[in-house]
């Protein structure tokens, strides 16, 4: 009998159990992303069968301005992100990782925005950055702004609100990323460190953060992968305008593909957009491999 198995199994039980799971894969993820790797060599609208094109539709991509545009807005993106789902997340985890009065509370409300739908996230966002809204409100009457701003119908502004809004909504996510790897953090480190007389700004920075690289790793993969496929927030508020100044590439895919009706090229953007993700992500993983340090 080999080692580890109970008397009585059969050799192909356990993977009756990864069955569903493999199904849901295949489903769900496998047969998409084979197809959608077939419609980008072909062009095809729905309406008409499908024509081979070869790589026509790629070089296509090359010669688009609207997907350099979006490439350019999606970038921008995710480095406008960077602070509000990186950074300040880890900060609060350390103010939310303290024994304090009604800590669990803040906990729970400050997550409340992750479980709430982007679409209704948006319209209310919508009438903050309205030219009569809270936002513009509160700044003429602290004397910062001479008259109000359209925020979603200036291109310079349009883009950094969008940004407000989906850090703001994601911000509680990543910082329960960050928690769960605080309390992994011994305390005995902090407690010699205090001995020594380190300040709490020395403990975040010489224990805290070294400690955090493999959670900051994981946090910065999933901040690349949601900017790159920004779309939720974008179809609400601001439909990629004005003047293109929030179309990001998730949206792009999907105007060729539900405006146009051009699957084949919208499948062949959609393959570079993955590329790019997969890029990012081994690009991130070499820069912090051999600098994960664990508790």
């Amino acid at each position: 009998m080999a080692a580890g198995r109970i008397p009585g199994q059969r050799w192909y039980t356990p993977y009756l159990f990864a069955i569903p799971a493999l199904a849901l894969f295949g489903v769900f993820f496998a047969w998409p992303a084979v197809t959608a790797i077939q419609l980008s060599f072909l062009e095809y609208d729905v309406v008409s069968p499908p024509v081979f094109v070869g790589v026509e539709n790629f070089t296509r991509i090359v010669a688009d301005d609207r997907f350099w545009t979006a490439l350019l807005n999606s970038l921008l993106f995710l480095v406008g992100m960077f602070p509000l789902l990186v950074v300040l997340p880890l900060l609060l985890a350390v103010l939310v990782n303290q024994k304090l009065p009604g800590i669990r509370t803040f906990r729970m409300l400050y997550y409340l925005p992750v479980v709430t739908s982007m679409v209704a996230v948006g319209v209310a966002w919508e009438y903050v950055f309205h030219q009569q809204g809270v936002l513009n409100w509160m700044l003429t009457g602290a004397g910062i702004l001479d008259q109000p701003i359209q925020y979603l119908l200036d291109p310079f502004w349009a883009l950094p609100a969008l940004v407000l809004v989906e850090g703001w909504k994601s911000m509680g996510f990543y910082m329960m990323i960050y928690l769960a790897g605080l309390q992994t953090i011994p305390t005995n480190l902090y407690e010699a460190a205090r001995v020594d007389g380190a300040t709490a700004w020395h403990r975040l920075r010489h224990i805290t953060v070294p400690l955090m690289v493999p959670y900051i790793a994981v946090a910065v993969t999933v901040e690349m992968l949601d900017a790159m496929q920004a779309f939720t927030s974008i179809y609400v508020m601001t439909r990629g305008g004005p003047q293109d100044a929030t179309l990001t590439l998730g949206y792009y895919i999907w105007s060729v593909a539900f405006e146009h009706y051009e699957m084949g090229y919208a499948s062949a953007i959609g393959l570079v957009l993955w590329v790019l993700m997969i890029g990012l992500a081994i690009l991130n993983y070499r820069l912090t491999r051999g600098r994960t340090v664990m508790p």
